[in-house]
């Protein structure tokens, strides 16, 4: 594997939307191209990103802490799907989905530094992580399809299932409620909320606490296929099958 330089700019330095890190054990990618709406190449940046980390872990010869943390930028963690392009392309959405897959069976720890908004794709995104640290002084979490209105692929609303209990699910789904932090973590979609400043270090914390899980190697990303399977099934299915029922 050739060395990587650090900070890497994705997908290049002349289109830079996103710059991944390093910090010891920490890789931490940071989401910065407008409000972080997921187009192919945007999905294919974080799969890149993922990707670099993978290769490290991997070409490691002895077990190694290491964990994953994605942020996003001002108040917006990510504002979900590019409509147009997700209507004007069709192969974008199984991008997309394979995106979230990768991110739910990652091969290691994960966590979602949620420095603001999370709506819709972005929402699950953020789901799609192990762990999850809220701001508590501004940002939602919220599945906005009721009012658009749009329908859910099956592996979306299977993410959700799976990360929701039943109430929250239907208020998430049917409602389109917006969770503010003290609600999701009530309803433990998060695991931590914190004043804004403070989502990084919190988010840090979090990832180091759990690095050392890393060290199972393979057998830490064949356990998320496990708990997942039913979701990450509904993820593999292919969409062009799907798009005449959305």
């Amino acid at each position: 594997m050739s060395e990587v330089a650090f900070p890497l700019a994705i997908p290049s330095k002349e289109n830079h939307q996103m710059t991944l890190h390093q910090e010891g054990p920490l890789f931490i990618l940071h989401l910065h191209n407008k409000d972080n709406r997921f187009t192919t190449e945007f999905c294919r940046g974080i799969m890149y990103a993922l990707q670099v980390v993978e290769d490290i872990f991997n070409a490691s010869e002895d077990p190694i802490d290491m964990a994953f943390i994605t942020t996003g930028e001002g108040k917006i963690y990510s504002n979900g799907l590019d409509l147009m392009h997700a209507v004007s392309y069709i192969p974008f959405m199984e991008t997309y989905l394979l995106m979230l897959r990768r991110m739910l069976t990652f091969c290691v720890p994960t966590v979602a530094a949620l420095n603001g908004h999370a709506f819709a794709g972005g929402c699950l995104l953020a789901l799609a992580h192990d762990y999850r640290v809220m701001r508590n002084d501004r940002g939602f979490m919220c599945m906005n399809e009721v009012d658009l209105p749009s329908s859910l692929p099956p592996g979306m609303a299977g993410l959700l299932r799976y990360k929701m209990n039943p109430d929250t699910f239907r208020n998430c789904v049917l409602q389109g409620h917006r969770f503010n932090a003290t609600e999701a973590l009530n309803e433990r979609i998060v695991d931590v909320i914190c004043p804004g400043n403070e989502v990084m270090d919190k988010a840090k914390e979090l990832a180091l606490k759990w690095a050392p899980k890393a060290k199972s190697g393979i057998v830490y990303r064949q356990l998320k296929e496990e708990m997942y399977v039913d979701v990450v099934r509904l993820l593999s299915a292919p969409y062009n099958r799907l798009a005449p029922k959305m």
